[in-house]
């Protein structure tokens, strides 16, 4: 592979970036997929799944179900689907259970519910295509459901909308707590991602449940978690009902097309090294800042901390001076003007070429963009760089 002509060896998609992760359950499958790429990854729980105490509502709700026959069965995940069949195995219920099971119409929310459904040896009736409760509600009340008994299984949060709704036609519903969610057992992780968030030290935050998001919203108090997804920090969520919560507060979120967790990834790749890492050609270099580095002519380039957060700021603005109180506000409280000269030389050193940040004599600084017929030159290798970007990613 070659960069402008010149050959180069590929950093990952993801080096140069910090991304945390929120899930509890395949906390460890994520990660790795992450790091694979090259990403930092920052681990934070929001959430820990926990069953009911001694699993009495459950058992009490399954109890219900073996009475009289079953008019649909909604199963909402896969993981609560087969924790009931396991319960219910335990209880010595589980032969019963499948066969009130097996004479309704089963629902499947969506594609781990229904494998959950199939492993058990059952067949689904319908699954929406949005994975959506509210999809469900409406076709059943398509169907329409007065008078006729329905299980839910809930999936860790009370379905008040889809419970509801059914009661409010007619319907019979008996709720099956399955699981439940609760906070972290050690909180301190959560309250470092809220700093990190806050202070924009991680570029993206991953989200695999709803209940991740409100953890770590009702972590933080100020708001100014909130503030910064809004802005700065990519939230990246598996799927619409995980997203739900941040777009009610005006959050823009990133989704794959698929909720699995490659797809996650793959999306995380696409949004910071595609859409938030462009090129530029600096001093007849070719240089993306990311996070915490910046890939220069096709190599991983990691200057410390300030002068890093020194390049971010004439990054933002190529080719704009930046005075020196404007480069000031980037670093520490507490630092003068003299640590922004330090900063300033020390990002040269580390980049190798001290063309790359210019001074502008009584102004300040700013970085040497290339120009070539009015036009950023860095365009002029710009397909180059989209090739090598997507090839990157696979």
């Amino acid at each position: 592979m070659t960069l402008c002509g010149q050959p180069v060896d590929l950093p990952p998609p993801l080096a140069g970036f910090t991304v945390a992760v929120t899930a509890d359950r395949r906390r460890e499958e994520l990660c790795a997929l992450l790091e694979r790429r090259g990403a930092r990854v920052v681990q934070a729980p929001a959430v820990r799944i926990i069953p009911l105490p001694d699993d009495t509502a459950c058992l009490e709700a399954t109890r219900r179900c073996l009475r009289a026959p079953l008019d649909f069965v909604v199963a909402t995940t896969g993981v609560g689907f087969r924790g009931w069949l396991s319960a219910a195995d335990g209880w010595g219920l589980a032969r019963p259970l499948l066969g009130r099971i097996s004479a309704a119409r089963v629902m499947a929310r969506g594609p781990k519910a229904r494998g959950a459904i199939r492993a058990a040896g059952l067949t689904e009736e319908w699954s929406p295509a949005s994975e959506c409760a509210a999809e469900v509600l409406s076709h059943l009340l398509e169907i329409g459901v007065a008078g006729l008994r329905v299980a839910v299984q809930l999936h860790g949060d009370p379905q008040p909308d889809l419970v509801s709704g059914l009661r409010e036609a007619g319907a019979e519903v008996i709720e099956v707590p399955v699981y439940r969610w609760a906070p972290p057992v050690d909180m301190d992780p959560l309250r470092r991602l809220v700093d990190l968030v806050t202070t924009r030290q991680v570029d993206a935050v991953t989200f695999t449940s709803a209940p991740a998001v409100t953890s770590l919203l009702d972590t933080d108090p100020s708001g100014e978690v909130l503030s910064a997804l809004r802005d700065d920090v990519l939230a990246a969520c598996v799927g619409p009902v995980c997203a739900a919560p941040l777009q009610r507060l005006g959050v823009p979120t990133a989704q794959p097309a698929r909720g699995r967790l490659g797809a996650l990834v793959r999306t995380v790749v696409d949004e910071l090294s595609g859409r938030r890492s462009q090129p530029l050609r600096v001093a007849g270099h070719t240089l993306a800042v990311r996070g915490h580095a910046v890939i220069l002519d096709g190599e991983l380039v990691q200057p410390p901390p300030a002068p890093m957060a020194l390049l971010r700021a004439l990054a933002r603005r190529p080719g704009r001076v930046l005075s020196r109180a404007e480069l000031l506000r980037e670093l520490p409280r507490g630092a003068d003007g003299h640590a922004v000269e330090m900063a300033v030389a020390r990002l040269r050193g580390a980049l190798g070429d001290p063309q790359i940040v210019q001074t502008v004599v009584k102004r300040g600084y700013r970085l040497r963009v290339d120009h070539a017929n009015g036009e950023p030159a860095g365009r002029t290798c710009g397909s180059t760089w989209r090739t090598w970007t997507s090839s990157a990613r696979t």
